[in-house]
């Protein structure tokens, strides 16, 4: 085999990959009714990807996805539920905003928004950190706020791979079915991964230092 055909079979088997993972998304999703599956079905998600990412493209995806799901399936759902009483408690306050229309609240609009940002750069982090961290849930969200507030290069970068793959699926839908989760996953968790490597390394550094004084 040529390295022309290596290339071109590598780039399918990787197509075929970002597929499968998509469909497992979207199925174990649905199984578990929408509401208690898409959160342990995306932590699954991130966790297989991960293991690509680190070397380890031969693991069974399904096994791997499975054992990620029910594993985390309580923890992921508490994550979840998070997540969803902070997005909603920021869309209450932009109706009450709306229909409470005065100069004081107006001047809440700057904050809120700029809270909003925040909370949206944090959503690009936890995922990866749930599934690169064993930890407590706890921590893991004051870590993920910390890694974030401390990678603002990596945050930047995500937020422009990302909109430059939102501009390409709205313009082919299809590609969004079959491969959007999966694209967003991995963007993330390369990213991520990087960043949280640059952080080990300076701790562990940190460490050294300190450990010869």
């Amino acid at each position: 085999m040529n390295s022309t055909s290596t290339f071109i079979f590598n780039v399918m088997e990787w197509i075929t990959r970002f597929a499968y993972v998509n469909l497992l998304w979207i199925t174990f999703t649905l199984t578990g009714g929408v509401i208690f599956g898409v959160f342990p079905a995306t932590t699954a998600m991130f966790a297989v990807i991960r293991k690509w990412l680190t070397g380890n493209t031969e693991i069974p995806v399904f096994k791997t996805f499975w054992n990620y799901f029910k594993h985390d399936f309580v923890k992921s759902n508490i994550l979840g539920v998070f997540i969803i009483g902070i997005a909603v408690l920021i869309g209450l306050d932009f109706v009450f905003m709306q229909v409470n229309v005065n100069d004081l609240l107006r001047l809440m609009y700057l904050p809120l928004s700029v809270f909003m940002f925040l909370f949206l750069l944090f959503l690009f982090y936890i995922f990866p950190a749930f599934v690169h961290y064993d930890l407590k849930l706890g921590k893991i969200i004051r870590n993920t706020f910390l890694i974030m507030l401390i990678s603002p290069l990596h945050s930047l970068l995500i937020f422009i791979c990302l909109v430059s793959i939102c501009f390409i699926m709205a313009e082919l839908p299809a590609l969004a079915f079959i491969f959007g989760a999966s694209t967003y996953a991995f963007i993330t968790m390369w990213l991520c991964l990087n960043a949280f490597t640059k952080i080990e390394k300076k701790a562990e550094n940190t460490n050294s230092k300190n450990a010869a004084r």
